[in-house]
């Protein structure tokens, strides 16, 4: 976050530049590519000054120095420097007329005669006075010999002055010191606030106009989240336009949609159009194990986003710290909530003169407080959905600027392909291909690496399982009686590849690509998918005579689905149109946790008697259908036991063209 300069005028409240006036004489301004003192080279203006470092490292160095000086000083050795074998032969020969005691190894003295040149050992010499080092252990036997042998002998061993020690025994305590502070100093956060600093300050980021820029260019489809976000950008930039009318800019703006759609790059490109600071930070940093600190963390950001208007506030992951208050098992959060509250009140805190927008994200608009959602805090809620086939192809350009295709890659027929995928998919797929391209050595992209790309994303990543003859042949009737059924019921969508490559966590895998978008899906349509989910069991049980364990998913899919159709969406004419919810989500605990039910035990009965019931009729018409179909499902598990991957056209050329003309010819090519 950027420090908080309060004496810095806002450039909205600043004169135009043509009724500023004249700048009055004064020192002549520092030469521009010089830092400011206590600033880096080349750091922005609003940079805070660095903390020196320098000052009680060196006031320590000093003081060490000193001690070193007074503790070791040269000034008591006298004369030249002898050796200890050459001293203990000038003593035995009762030449030495002085000796004295320098610390505890170092002894000084006087000759009586200079010794010559050769009563040393080579290259030493010799003048009135010398100095020696001790070897360590001599001193007692030395000591005796000195009081023996020399007259003028001072055998008290010298010792540190009083300055020295005292300097010495300080010099612990000094560096103990000096760790601890650097410790606190590195703790505190880049604001230098103290050791507390990186709990009470807001940890947001701040991007600046010019750094990293992104405009709506950069953001593909999405036109109508765009178009909502316009007024915004506008507003920022020319606030009095709106404000001649009395017309106030929604304080708040929620982003709702699910994850990978862009709701962060949509922020970040409204900043970049309107050309000012944008801040961002997820919603749980704001959370913290202190009570409080949250709420300090919002103060914070809110008073620095202020300071610093015009600017816009991107709170990430907003469900993070906006959850309802006060439920939840044991009441609530405290620490959670305060941060909310406080946040409840910021928001309500802005005068209409102050251009600070708060843009929020989030997956998960259910579980909000409804006083965050309210007119007056987050009047706007922008919903951005999974892209249309013209948003993922414009999605597709801007990720594919950089990435050099092939010429039979067709980035229509992608985007037609990829039904469902969000804008991080589309993204993950470019860059899969790309990945595949270079693990091949390939110059550019082609219609195969997006292939490799596609199947990686959606059906999982080879894996190395060896399965015996029997279980191989177990997976492959239960594949093709997953894609025999899609071949040949008219309401599901067409086939597009059938494996018995063993991938993520499945043995095979039966993909079906739709040919168009739906928003509703019928009854029919339902029936057909819960007989299509089954035809993998029924297959088993029609040719082997009994059920495996590789259904379980499916059972569990179709169980699911069954069971909504029922208690939900009213298709079963013995329960009626009465919708029964079994369990709510909790908006704390994140998952589904059992309430008390507001229907009767015999209502519940019959629901799963329902249940049951249009579970066994679809196993029923699986079965049946498979029966009457049996020559295709052998030809079909042959074809998967010795290629074991087909596609539509591999599948067209096994056992014909699909019920109603689907697929084949008239399915887009599936190159993803």
């Amino acid at each position: 976050m950027p420090p908080r300069n309060r004496n810095r005028k806002r450039d909205m409240e600043a004169p135009p530049p043509g009724d500023r006036p004249e700048t009055p004489p004064g020192p002549p301004k520092k030469p521009p590519g010089l830092p400011r003192r206590g600033r880096r080279a080349g750091a922005p203006d609003d940079e805070p000054p660095r903390a020196s470092f320098t000052g009680p490292w060196l006031l320590l160095l000093v003081l060490l120095v000193i001690l070193l000086v007074f503790y070791f000083k040269p000034g008591a050795e006298k004369g030249t420097r002898v050796k200890y074998s050459t001293f203990l032969n000038q003593l035995a020969d009762d030449n030495v007329a002085e000796a004295k005691w320098v610390g505890t190894s170092t002894l000084t003295g006087k000759w009586t005669t200079v010794p010559p040149e050769s009563a040393g050992e080579e290259g030493e010499k010799f003048s009135e006075e010398f100095h020696l080092e001790v070897p360590p252990g001599a001193n007692v036997a030395l000591n005796d010999l000195l009081t023996e042998k020399v007259a003028d002998y001072d055998a008290e061993v010298g010792s540190p002055g009083l300055g020295t020690q005292f300097l010495f025994w300080m010099i612990g305590p000094l560096l103990l010191i000096g760790f601890f502070w650097y410790m606190m100093r590195r703790s505190a956060d880049p604001l230098g606030s103290g050791m507390m600093g990186n709990f009470i300050r807001s940890p947001a980021r701040k991007f600046r106009a010019n750094e990293h820029p992104t405009t709506f260019n950069d953001v593909a489809a999405m036109e109508q989240a765009k178009s909502e976000l316009q007024e915004i950008v506008e507003f920022l930039k020319n606030p009095g336009r709106f404000q001649k009318l009395g017309a106030t800019i929604p304080k708040g703006v929620l982003l709702v949609g699910p994850p990978g759609t862009g709701k962060t790059l949509l922020a970040r490109a409204t900043a970049g159009e309107a050309g000012v600071p944008f801040y961002s930070i997820s919603g749980s940093e704001f959370i913290q194990m202190f009570v409080g600190v949250g709420a300090s963390r919002v103060r914070d950001l809110f008073r620095t986003a202020k300071e610093n208007a015009p600017c816009i506030l991107f709170i990430d992951e907003i469900d993070a710290v906006g959850r309802i208050r006060g439920a939840g098992l044991g009441g609530g959060h405290d620490e959670r909530e305060q941060t909310l509250n406080q946040i409840l009140s910021e928001m309500d805190g802005f005068t209409p003169t102050e251009t600070v927008i708060v843009l929020a994200a989030t997956n998960r608009p259910d579980v909000l407080d409804p006083a965050l959602l309210r007119p007056g805090r987050f009047d706007r809620h922008v919903t951005i959905d999974r892209p249309s086939r013209e948003g993922r192809l414009g999605i597709l350009k801007v990720h594919c600027r950089k990435v050099p295709l092939g010429d039979d890659v067709d980035l229509a027929v992608i985007a037609a392909g990829t039904i469902g995928f969000s804008g991080a998919d589309l993204r993950n797929l470019v860059n899969e291909a790309a990945i595949n391209a270079t693990r091949h050595d390939r110059t550019m992209v082609i219609k195969e690496d997006f292939d490799v790309a596609f199947d990686r994303i959606s059906m999982g990543t080879k894996r190395e399982e060896v399965l015996n003859e029997h279980e191989r042949r177990m997976t492959a009737y239960h594949e093709a009686g997953h894609a025999l059924l899609a071949w040949l019921l008219p309401d599901t969508d067409p086939l597009h590849k059938v494996s018995i490559i063993p991938r993520g966590q499945a043995l095979g895998v039966t993909q079906l690509l739709p040919e168009e978008e739906r928003h509703h899906i019928g009854e029919k349509r339902l029936h057909a998918w819960l007989t299509l989910i089954m035809g993998g069991r029924a297959s088993e049980k029609l040719v082997f005579d009994e059920f495996s364990a590789g259904a379980e998913d499916d059972l569990k899919k179709a169980t699911q689905l069954a069971r909504r159709m029922v208690a939900h969406w009213g298709m079963s004419e013995v329960v009626g149109p009465v919708a029964f919810r079994h369990a709510e989500e909790h908006p704390f605990l994140g998952r589904e946790i059992h309430e008390q039910r507001e229907f009767s035990d015999k209502t519940a009965r019959i629901i799963d008697q329902e249940v049951h019931r249009i579970l066994s009729g679809a196993f029923d018409n699986a079965t049946k259908i498979l029966d009457e179909n049996r020559d295709k499902l052998d030809q079909l598990s042959e074809a998967l036991l010795e290629g074991e991957t087909l596609d539509s056209a591999d599948v067209t050329k096994v056992i014909g063209p699909p019920v109603g003309g689907r697929g084949g010819a008239h399915l887009p090519q599936p190159i993803v």
